[in-house]
């Protein structure tokens, strides 16, 4: 029997790293938000790989950070290693990586969840949404708690009638056997939403103790300070870090799996759904690099309070004992007891096609989805879209205009366009390569590039504000003191070019100029003028970063305003494509599908061509649209 359990302007459906973000964006920003998950042990788990960031990813976390999110913060309090990676390539592929203590990870993040003012979390599983005229008014539990809200954002993930699968094993269950959302899956279907299935997994877990680490290559951090949060001080550094570890798959290993395929799941048919092709599992590994006779695995410890080791690049749904064997094949674990089988676990998802840039949906007003709900994977492309969609559902219900971030604006922009606007058949996983403006999305600049939003929206307190407005004033006043500060062609000046193999100065050089040979730093250029101590490492590097790629930079940002006024050229809504003429008949189709936004939008669209494009223009600016009716 129903009855009615309370009133919110937002309420949020799962409690992983998308809902996190999400309520808490949602409740900092003034709505009154219920986040309600199915285990509230499982808040902001991490049922697979215990770290956060990566090439890419670690880019996301800075923008979480930047526009006033949680995951930045958070991995900052409980990492127990960190390490920048890429450190040998330019600016625009570095990425920040930190290993974290999962159990600390969740529980810190639990515990900022429920001291948050307006925001209420609750365990309970949502087996329906209440929609009135199209429009989301609640959700009803599995117990009769009917909740009215003005707006709901679903955060499943992989619960959403989530099967797990060890060989011929196959059983309803959520990550890490955790209970599924059954019932919701099949409301959303009835909705009308259009439902795909997906495939994710993990390898398995071994002891710690029964490791011999002296056959694997030690991966320690980094000794300089780094942290994911602009906010988090160098001096809040852990220098007693925890290693990882690397070894690697053998041709035994290889035979092991060869000899048992007819046993996996990928290969017998068991496994409906469609698994990612980034991270692929070491039985799709064997078979699709025939020729490769090993493959890395990384040792990464789960936590300071825990044996538990989770061996990275060993994902497999194979059976238990072949997972034994396989284990046992590689070195340094011949004797490592598994703690944990390795597991692929199908979900339903909602196809993202169905969404507009706001994450919220077009068959119901109201209602947003975010995480692997829409078909994405990785915590930290989860976080991203819960921070937009709990940033709109906020704004929505509140009467104010949304926000919406470009593919020149982020990472966690270039993901939403590309779900939006292309879908995916697969687990999407951002890559620096799906970034065309990457050398202006980078990690170091996500404050300045999204601070201010951060700030306007609510979510970027006064102080942090007030840092941020002095780097920037910082990096801009040092970079004007290069660009009018000469260095002559002393011979102390010359001695040292001839040292550093550079050209010597025939004439003096502004500082600036001096600082773009790729050879020089920053601190090689202070010996020869007078030294600014009042700026901090950061800065530092923005300065030197800004002056030696001002060149490129500059292309880029002509690039992006060339953009911005194709995203200025917007298309009306329920468009009937098909009273268009001359659009070609794939064109009509999946701009029917899309429904895009802006004339920028639509010429991203997969088989809409330029001359597509020219003849929608030509139909937009002459006013000459026929509307579909509804």
């Amino acid at each position: 029997m129903e009855y009615q359990a309370g009133k919110y302007d937002v309420i949020v459906v799962g409690a992983g790293h998308a809902g996190s973000e999400a309520a808490l964006a949602a409740a900092r920003m003034g709505a009154k938000t219920l986040l309600l998950t199915i285990n509230l042990d499982m808040v902001a788990f991490m049922p697979c790989n215990p770290s956060i960031g990566g090439p890419a990813k670690g880019v996301v976390v800075r923008e979480i950070d930047a526009l006033g999110g949680e995951m930045g913060k958070n991995i900052d309090k409980t990492y127990i290693q960190m390490r920048m990676l890429n450190t040998g390539k330019g600016p625009a592929v570095r990425a920040l990586r930190a290993q974290a203590d999962k159990y600390a990870y969740a529980n810190e993040m639990k515990h900022t969840i429920e001291k948050e003012d307006n925001l209420t979390l609750k365990q309970g599983i949502v087996d329906r949404l209440i929609v009135e005229d199209n429009v989301v008014k609640g959700v009803v539990t599995s117990t009769g708690a009917s909740y009215s809200a003005d707006a709901v954002i679903i955060t499943a993930g992989t619960a959403l009638r989530g099967e797990i699968i060890i060989g011929d094993l196959k059983y309803s269950s959520g990550p890490n056997n955790s209970q599924p959302s059954i019932k919701l899956s099949d409301h959303l279907k009835e909705l009308g939403f259009e439902i795909h299935r997906f495939k994710t997994g993990t390898p398995p877990r071994v002891k710690s103790g029964t490791i011999d680490y002296s056959k694997t290559e030690i991966q320690p951090g980094d000794l300089a300070p780094n942290h994911f949060s602009f906010g988090t001080p160098d001096s809040a550094y852990n220098q007693e870090q925890v290693p990882c570890w690397l070894t690697y798959t053998n041709p035994m290993s290889h035979q092991i799996i060869q000899e048992n395929l007819h046993r996996a799941p990928m290969f017998t048919g068991i496994v409906d759904g469609v698994g990612a092709r980034y991270c692929p599992s070491i039985e799709d590994k064997i078979v699709r690099f025939a020729d490769k006779d090993r493959h890395q695995l990384f040792l990464e410890p789960e936590g300071l309070n825990t044996e538990e080791v989770y061996v990275q690049g060993l994902s497999t749904s194979l059976p238990e004992d072949v997972q034994n064997e396989m284990l046992h094949s590689v070195a340094g674990l011949e004797n490592a007891e598994m703690m944990r089988t390795g597991y692929a676990i199908e979900y339903d998802m909602v196809a993202p096609h169905q969404l507009r840039p706001t994450l919220e949906t077009k068959v119901v007003e109201n209602l947003y989805t975010a995480g692997q709900t829409n078909g994405t994977s990785g915590y930290e492309e989860a976080a991203g879209q819960g921070l937009i969609a709990g940033i709109n559902a906020a704004l929505k219900v509140q009467g104010k205009d949304p926000f919406t971030m470009k593919r020149s604006d982020g990472y966690i922009g270039v993901m939403i366009d590309d779900l939006v606007t292309k879908g995916t058949n697969e687990p999407y996983r951002l890559l620096t390569s799906r970034a065309e403006y990457r050398l202006i999305l980078r990690h170091d600049n996500a404050d300045l590039r999204l601070t201010e939003a951060g700030h306007e929206i609510g979510l970027v307190n006064e102080a942090e504000y007030q840092a941020y407005l002095i780097k920037k004033a910082n990096v801009e006043a040092e970079i004007a003191r290069l660009s009018k500060t000469r260095i002559k062609p002393t011979a102390e000046v010359q001695a040292f070019l001839a040292e550093k193999g550079s050209a010597p100065l025939k004439d003096g050089v502004l500082a600036a100029d001096f600082l773009r040979r790729p050879e020089i730093s920053y601190a090689d250029i202070m010996q020869f003028i007078e030294a600014n101590d009042s700026l901090n490492n950061k800065e530092i590097e923005q300065v030197e970063i800004q002056i030696k790629y001002e060149g490129y930079i500059k292309k880029a940002q002509e690039k992006v305003e060339k953009l911005k006024r194709m995203e200025a050229k917007r298309i009306p809504e329920r468009i009937d494509y098909e009273a268009i003429n001359g659009l070609a008949t794939e064109a009509k189709q999946k701009l029917q599908k899309i429904q895009p936004e802006t004339i920028a939008q639509a010429s991203r669209i997969s088989g809409v061509n330029p001359a597509d494009i020219s003849i929608l223009m030509v139909y937009v600016e002459n006013g000459r649209i026929a509307k579909v009716e509804v």
